[in-house]
C-alpha cells in the first residue's frame, strides 16, 4: 500500500463536528440501557456531594473502557466530534476521577451488586451463556497487578509468575471469578481488590459463595463445577461449594498425606492419555503430549472437626526427563512427576481431568482485562481502584455480550478483537426528518454483517412510521 497524494498536497485539520470514532458504542450502550445499567441509582447510595448523578458517571466510565480507556485521562476520548449528539451526560475525566475518589468501600460493594444484577439480565436477554442450564464452570483465581506509583494505597509485594518463575512484584492483588460453559467464552462473575500482600486464599471462601449466587442468577441452573488451583485448596472453599450444591475441582497441594494416597494407587489403575494439544509444563519447561491418569478415594481436611470431605483424588503423572540420556547414561527406572486434583465431579475420569485443565481459561479473562482497563490502576486511592476494577468487569461483560449478538466468531473472540471490529468504527452523523439520526459508517467494512447484527438486535423492532 502506498500513499496516493504528494506530501505538499496533503493536509489535515480537526474540525468535523459530525464525526465519531467509536460508533460501536451506540449499540453497546443501548444494550446496557435495555438491561438497566441505571440500577446504580437504586443500589448505590453515595453520601458525598461528588457522588451526584452516579448513573451518568458510571455510564461514562464504562463507555470509555469499552472504547479502550485504561486510565482516567483516557476517558476524555468520549468528548470529541459528534459524541454529544449521540449521547447525553458525558462527563469530563476530572469529574469522573473526583467521583471515583469519593467512593467508600461500601459503595464499591454496592457497585459490585449492580455488576452482578446486570450480568444476570444480560444472560437472560441474550445468548451470553448458552448451555448454562446443563453444565457451567466457575473459575476462581487471583492476579498480582504491578503498579509503579510510590503512593498507591494498599500496595505491597506479592508473588506472581513471570515466564514461569515465581517473583515478588509490588502491586495490588485482584481476586476474581469467571463463568463459562463448553459453548461460551468466560464472563466475569465477581471481583475483589485486595492489598498487594494478600495471600491467594484470603477471602476466597466468601467470594466463591458470592460467585455461586451470581452464577445461579445468570441462568446456571444445571451442573455447576467450581475450579481452582492449589492456592484455594482449603476446607472453607470446598465446604462453601458443598453447602450450595456445587461440584468442585481443585488442585491439591502435594503434602505427605496426598503422596501416601498416590503411592497406594495400583499400577494397573493408570490409564494412558494423549492430549489433543500439547500442554506446556512449567517445571520442566517442555511441551507434554502424553501422560497417565488414575484416581482413588480420598478424605481431605480430616483433622478439622466437622469439615472433612471425601471425594475423588484424580492424579496425572508425567515421566521425568532423563537429563543424562544425551550423554549415554540411561535411566535405571522410570520416575514421574505427579499432579493431583480433588474433585467430586460426576463425569468420567478422562473427562473430569480434562475439564479441570480447562481452568486455565480464567487466564484469558485476566489477559483481556490487562489489555484494556486494567493496564493501569489509575488512582492513588484504594477504593477508587476497586471501583475501577468493578467497572472494568461490567465493560468486559458488555463487550462479551455485544460479541455474542454479532455472531459465532465474535462470541468467542478476544476482547481486543471485539473492540477493534465492533466498537472502534468511525461514523458520520446525519440528522433528518423529525428527530431521526443516521450513522454513515465506512463502506466495505470487513465486519459490517457482525456490526449490523448487534445494531439490529438492540434496536429492533424499528419505530413505527407515521401514516
Amino acid at each position: 500500500m502506498l500513499v496516493s497524494h504528494a506530501p505538499a498536497k496533503t493536509h489535515a485539520i480537526f474540525n468535523e463536528e459530525h464525526l465519531v470514532a467509536y460508533a460501536g458504542l451506540v449499540p453497546a450502550m443501548r444494550l446496557a440501557e435495555r438491561c438497566d445499567l441505571g440500577l446504580v441509582d437504586e443500589h448505590v447510595a453515595i453520601a458525598d456531594l461528588l457522588g451526584v448523578n452516579a448513573p451518568l458517571k458510571i455510564g461514562s466510565i464504562v463507555a470509555g473502557m469499552l472504547a479502550g480507556a485504561d486510565s482516567i485521562d483516557d476517558l476524555d476520548a468520549l468528548r470529541h466530534g459528534g459524541m454529544s449528539k449521540l449521547f447525553s451526560g458525558i462527563r469530563a475525566p476530572s469529574t469522573l476521577g473526583s467521583f471515583l475518589r469519593c467512593l467508600n468501600w461500601g459503595n464499591v460493594r454496592q457497585l459490585g451488586k449492580v455488576h452482578r444484577v446486570l450480568l444476570a439480565r444480560l444472560a437472560a436477554n441474550t445468548p451470553l451463556l448458552p448451555g448454562a442450564d446443563v453444565l457451567a464452570f466457575l473459575d476462581l483465581d487471583s492476579m498480582q497487578k504491578r503498579i509503579y506509583g510510590p503512593d498507591k494505597q494498599g500496595a505491597g509485594f506479592g508473588h506472581t509468575k513471570i515466564q514461569g518463575k515465581s517473583v515478588l512484584v509490588r502491586g495490588l492483588n485482584v481476586l476474581a471469578s469467571a463463568i463459562s460453559t463448553p459453548l461460551a467464552a468466560p464472563v466475569v462473575a465477581t471481583t475483589r481488590l485486595r492489598g498487594g500482600k494478600a495471600g491467594s486464599a484470603r477471602g476466597a471462601a466468601s467470594l466463591i459463595r458470592e460467585s455461586i449466587g451470581t452464577a445461579r442468577g445468570a441462568g446456571c441452573t444445571g451442573i455447576l463445577i467450581a475450579r481452582g488451583d492449589s492456592a484455594v485448596y482449603n476446607a472453607a472453599v470446598i465446604n462453601a461449594c458443598c453447602d450450595h450444591d456445587v461440584r468442585f475441582s481443585v488442585t491439591v497441594k502435594m503434602d505427605p498425606k496426598v503422596k501416601r494416597a498416590i503411592a497406594a494407587i495400583p499400577q494397573t489403575a493408570w490409564i494412558a492419555i494423549k492430549y489433543p494439544n500439547a500442554v506446556f509444563d512449567e517445571e520442566s519447561r517442555t511441551w507434554i503430549s502424553d501422560a497417565e491418569i488414575a484416581e482413588i478415594t480420598y478424605t481431605a481436611f480430616a483433622s478439622k472437626k466437622g469439615q472433612a470431605v471425601t471425594a475423588r483424588l484424580i492424579v496425572r503423572r508425567v515421566k521425568r526427563l532423563n537429563e543424562q540420556a544425551k550423554i549415554g547414561q540411561n535411566e535405571l527406572f522410570t520416575t514421574y512427576r505427579y499432579h493431583a486434583v480433588f474433585t467430586d465431579s460426576p463425569f468420567g475420569l478422562v473427562q473430569a481431568e480434562g475439564q479441570h485443565r480447562a481452568h486455565a481459561i480464567i487466564e484469558q479473562v485476566f489477559a483481556d482485562l490487562t489489555c484494556g482497563p486494567l493496564a493501569h490502576m489509575p488512582s492513588g486511592d484504594f477504593n477508587a481502584n476497586a471501583a475501577w476494577l468493578t467497572c472494568a468487569a461490567i465493560a468486559h461483560n458488555l463487550l462479551r455480550t455485544t460479541g455474542c449478538l454479532a455472531g459465532a466468531f465474535h462470541a468467542r473472540a478476544r476482547v481486543s478483537t471485539l473492540r477493534r471490529h465492533l466498537i472502534c468504527v468511525p461514523a458520520r452523523i446525519a440528522r433528518h426528518g423529525r428527530g431521526h439520526i443516521t450513522l454513515h459508517l465506512p463502506e466495505h467494512w470487513r465486519w459490517q454483517p457482525a456490526w449490523m447484527n448487534t445494531f439490529d438486535a438492540v434496536y429492533w423492532p424499528p419505530p413505527a412510521k407515521a401514516a
